[in-house]
């Protein structure tokens, strides 16, 4: 059986892990901490946790504030809240001066499910890749998120790390390295690329897979660093393949489509295709949304099937 363990689980973890060797390590929640789960580092260590209520705009000051005083804050709250509700602090405060906060957003995307409409974060990435000071990391499942926050603990800079709410399938070994900016191969194919970033990357080794049979040879890639992103990459396999499908939890417009897009169009023309959220979503369990809206294998490989008849 596939172990499935959600990103934000991975997330509180880590901190406490973090936090045991790095004094300068401090969190910060907006009323959050039970579902972010940084409730296990407050747990540990409370004169390092400061729980700031219902006031993220305040919450990203005050982390600002710690940075300049030489701590390593990670801030949290839901991705809804994280960068909308306090775009411009996180501008500001953060970007501009190019401090050293982590933003760590939680339950992202359109599976938060019954939360429905307002709490579902499907414009997060275009609004933070705005801002060119960030690195933006996306992890793909649970032994990927727990390297991401150590190394943007290791790495000075802002950061904004996407992570989910359900639990989802873990995909990679313990001996996985990551390593920020560089995109992972998850498998070698001829036919078309499939790119693909955070619940999404599962989908589109399934749909691979599935496609083999039908004669389609399928590579794929996690493009767990959204920004910088991996040119070199995706450019490699525009060149090898000769197609490119995008696959995200997030609108279409200016997330990961966009992106890989905009560098293919200027390096390497090649046929497109988007997996993404067009328009706002229903609110519904996380499993019914994303077959409602295409996110799932069959939507990937409908994707790919359209984008190998235009090579």
């Amino acid at each position: 059986m596939v172990q499935e363990i959600a990103t934000r689980e991975a997330y509180g973890q880590t901190l406490v892990e973090l936090g045991r060797k790095n004094p300068d390590i401090v969190v910060l929640d907006a009323d959050l901490a039970n579902a972010t789960m940084t409730q296990y580092f407050a747990k540990e260590f409370p004169n390092r946790f400061f729980d700031c209520g219902i006031a993220e705009q305040n919450m990203v000051g005050i982390a600002a504030g710690l940075a300049s005083s030489g701590k390593i804050p990670f801030a949290s709250t839901f991705a809804v809240f994280l960068p909308g509700r306090c775009f411009d602090q996180v501008r500001m405060s953060i970007s501009q001066p190019g401090l050293n906060v982590k933003l760590a957003a939680t339950h992202s995307g359109i599976t938060v499910g019954e939360d429905g409409i307002s709490h579902q974060a499907i414009e997060d990435l275009a609004l933070i890749c705005s801002l060119p000071a960030f690195t933006v990391l996306v992890p793909a499942d649970a032994v990927e998120a727990n390297q991401a926050v150590k190394a943007a603990s290791e790495t000075f800079g802002p950061f904004y790390i996407r992570l989910g709410r359900p639990k989802v399938p873990v995909i990679y070994s313990q001996d996985y390295k990551f390593e920020i900016g560089k995109a992972v191969s998850m498998r070698q194919g001829k036919d078309v690329t499939i790119i693909a970033i955070g619940t999404m990357v599962k989908a589109a080794l399934d749909a691979a897979v599935n496609l083999q049979s039908q004669g389609i040879d399928c590579s794929v890639l996690n493009m767990s660093t959204l920004q910088p992103i991996d040119q070199n990459a995706i450019i490699k396999a525009a060149s090898e393949t000769g197609a490119i499908v995008t696959a995200e939890e997030h609108l279409l417009h200016g997330g990961l489509g966009s992106i890989v897009a905009r560098i293919t169009a200027k390096n390497k023309p090649v046929p497109m295709e988007f997996v993404g959220i067009k328009d706002y979503a229903m609110s519904g369990k996380p499993a019914e949304l994303l077959e409602r809206y295409g996110l799932t294998a069959k939507g990937i490989q409908d994707a790919v099937t359209c984008v190998v008849k235009r090579k």
